[in-house]
């Protein structure tokens, strides 16, 4: 009903929006609605009509393990109210291969810099840190991840960062982190492309910081919303085809996304090569959805830039999974708020198939520069 209700609002406001000449502050339509429950008279005597419901399917339970809150795969119970970890990985070429991407279950991949064509960066939200051998090479962080950061309540894996970024994380009190705090492993390159996170750093990391292990105060709940049944978007009767995705605006690493139709995913390639984790035996990176999102940015001076991802006027984007795309509306309302993602067409918020998810975030200026094909 709450969805009905809110799809509604939005319909009407993208009604409201498109009359009048100035356009006006908007607000955002994630917002708590109370369904007001109608009273309706029934003729005495008549009897009361009932319609047999559906049987729902129940839920499967496995023992000792629960289904991720961020990617709804089955995973061991001890982990439930494990706080993730978000790893800054260097994205330049020189920085391949990456070790243990493929253990992530959240990938943001955005650009770095305005300067070097552009060059993007990727932020790994990572539940299960417990199990990394070897993760990295470990890079600089930036403003816009640790406002990203804030929204998984996830403890922000970087080394060091421009000095506005380094005051942010020092005056936001839900961004833990750990900063040039990892290993050292000698891979034959220069010194800022050696930083790994390996097995036991994590946790003398927490030890020494005195951190929660587990959500703490600032974890506004679970992301998506996942859907019990496999979703093919054809179904919402506004889908495209999307067999490959070129994301253009990343010129500099080339970064594209091809659906495996053997798989179901999305498999990652840049550098005009696939990705491939040697962590691994070399598994391709690959996800189950796609978020693609519009953002604009604020230039801060010397290529240094943040993205404006705290934004309630809704912005553009696309949902992709299962070789179909669908226009969707994203929000996020403040640095601790999950980002949500309503259907452009229904108002509706989106359900998410089982599985991991990359997610790029894309300078408005460039955004019709995305091949969808």
């Amino acid at each position: 009903m709450k969805k009905k209700v809110l799809a509604m609002m939005i319909a009407a406001m993208a009604v409201l929006s498109g009359c009048g000449g100035e356009e006006e502050e908007s607000s955002s339509p994630i917002m708590d609605i109370t369904p007001v429950a109608l009273a309706t008279e029934k003729p005495v005597g008549e009897p009361e009509e009932s319609e047999a419901e559906p049987e729902e399917e129940p839920e499967e339970i496995r023992e000792g393990m629960y289904r991720s809150e961020l990617t709804n795969e089955w995973i061991d119970e001890s982990l439930k109210n494990q706080r993730p970890v978000a790893v800054m990985v260097d994205n330049e070429k020189i920085a391949l291969p990456h070790y243990g991407l493929t253990e992530a279950d959240i990938v943001y991949e955005m650009m770095n810099s305005t300067l070097n064509n552009r060059i993007t960066r990727f932020m790994a939200i990572v539940k299960d840190w417990g199990k990394i051998e070897q993760f990295g090479s470990i890079r600089s962080t930036r403003s816009t991840n640790i406002y990203l950061a804030g929204e998984w309540n996830a403890v922000l894996c970087h080394d060091g960062g421009p000095y506005f970024a380094m005051d942010l994380v020092k005056e936001k009190d839900y961004c833990d982190n750990f900063t040039g705090t990892f290993s050292r492993v000698d891979n034959g390159k220069k010194r800022e492309y050696t930083e790994y996170i390996v097995a036991g750093d994590l946790e003398k990391n927490f030890n020494s910081k005195g951190y929660s292990i587990e959500y703490n105060q600032y974890y506004e709940g679970p992301h998506y919303t996942f859907s019990k049944k496999e979703l093919d978007l054809a179904d919402t009767g506004n889908a495209i085809t999307c067999n490959e995705i070129q994301l253009k605006p990343f010129a500099h690493n080339g970064s594209t996304l091809k659906y495996n139709a053997e798989t179901g995913t999305y498999d990652y390639y840049e550098y005009g090569e696939p990705h491939l984790d040697p962590q691994h035996d070399n598994a391709q990176l690959t996800f189950k959805n796609l978020l693609i999102q519009s953002c604009s940015f604020s230039n801060l001076g010397e290529g240094y830039m943040v993205y404006n991802v705290i934004d309630n006027s809704g912005n553009e984007g696309y949902y992709i999974t299962n070789g179909k795309a669908i226009e969707v509306t994203w929000y996020k309302g403040s640095d601790t708020s999950p980002t949500v993602y309503y259907n452009s067409r229904t108002g509706e918020e989106i359900e998410f198939n089982t599985g991991k998810t990359y997610i790029a975030i894309v300078p408005s200026d460039t955004w019709d520069k995305i091949v969808i094909q």
